[in-house]
Order: structure tokens, then C-alpha cells, then sequence
């Protein structure tokens, strides 16, 4: 399997020709730089989660595109967390992708993992984007509707994600929580 830098990097040129973008419209769709842009074209830049985000809104695709193909089963699929975690750049969060974005379905679900004084402030996603967090470890702070809400082990909480929000973990240890993302038919492409 290719490394995330690699899959990235392909998935992103490919994406952006299929739309027939150049590198200036990539950057003035996604808000991130033409630079950046031709880095993680490149494999020579490792972005963080928060780019990725932005990159994805900007193309109107799930998350999960950047990180590993669609699956091609249509039986059972069987995901391990430890083989799948993964930490892009230098981000205080681990990602572990449990089940990537696959139309028929209409949603993608993560194992995040906020190492200590981790915070992370997400701009909105596509409208009619919902996320729904499920604490496994740890207490965490999720920002919803303007205000961080404390959710402790076992708690959960689904909001609207098309407005701007964030998690934070003030704990010396880290907090997992998994992140179901349910994205409104037909907001979501893929290659």
C-alpha cells in the first residue's frame, strides 16, 4: 500500500485535472496556497489534518479520498485501528480512517486521537454536513454553536458540522473518540 504522501499526492494532481483546475484556482477554491498545493503534488509537504479539511471542502469530496482508496467490498469489512492510525505532518492528532467515505452509504468514520493540549479549530464543511462524536477514552472539549462542551468517556454528542467548530483536549493524556461524518446526498464526489 502506498504511504499517505504518496496516495495523497497522486489522488490531489488527479483530482485536480479530472476538474481541469490549475494550480491557481486549486489554491482559490481550497484556501490553501498554489505552493502548498504543488508540495503535496509533489510528495515533498505532509499537511496537516486542518489543510487536508480545506483541501477536501474545496473539491467537495470527503476526507477519506486523501487517505486510502474506496473500499471494493460489498461483503463484510473488517478495520484495525493500530494498523490504520496514522499522524499526518506534525499534528497533535492521530487518524485511523475505520470506514472511508463510500457513496451508497453517505458517511466516513474515524478513530481520532488528541494527544495532550491538543486544540483544533475545523471551518465549516459542505452545508448539510453532520458529525457525530462518540468519546471511547478521556474527557475532550467539543466547540458546538459557539461553545466548548466538556464530553467524558462513554458520551457523545451530533452536531451540525457545516458551521465552524473544534475539539480540544486540556489533559495531560490522550483522549479517542471516533468521528462518524454524514455527509447530505449528492454534497459528495469521488474520483
Amino acid at each position: 500500500m502506498q504511504t499517505i504522501n504518496s496516495y495523497l499526492a497522486t489522488t490531489l494532481k488527479a483530482l485536480r485535472n479530472q476538474k481541469g483546475w490549475s494550480l491557481d484556482k486549486a489554491a482559490q477554491e481550497t484556501g490553501v496556497s498554489k505552493a502548498m498545493i504543488g508540495q503535496i503534488e509533489r510528495g515533498e509537504s505532509s499537511p496537516t489534518i486542518a489543510t487536508l479539511w480545506k483541501i477536501a471542502s474545496g473539491f467537495n469530496i470527503s476526507l477519506s479520498t486523501f487517505l486510502e482508496p474506496t473500499p471494493q467490498s460489498q461483503g463484510a469489512v473488517f478495520r484495525k485501528p493500530d494498523e490504520l492510525r496514522q499522524q499526518p505532518a506534525t499534528d497533535g492528532m492521530l487518524v485511523a480512517s475505520l470506514f472511508p467515505f463510500e457513496e451508497r452509504f453517505g458517511f466516513e468514520m474515524f478513530e481520532l486521537t488528541l494527544l495532550p493540549h491538543y486544540e483544533r479549530l475545523s471551518e465549516p464543511h459542505e452545508a448539510g454536513v453532520t458529525e457525530h462524536v462518540i468519546v471511547l477514552s478521556g474527557t475532550m472539549e467539543v466547540l458546538v454553536d459557539g461553545q466548548w462542551q466538556t464530553l467524558k468517556q462513554g458520551e457523545a454528542v451530533r452536531f451540525a458540522a457545516d458551521k465552524p467548530h473544534g475539539y480540544r483536549n486540556l489533559n495531560e493524556q490522550a483522549v479517542v473518540f471516533h468521528d462518524l461524518i454524514h455527509y447530505q446526498r449528492g454534497s459528495e464526489s469521488s474520483l
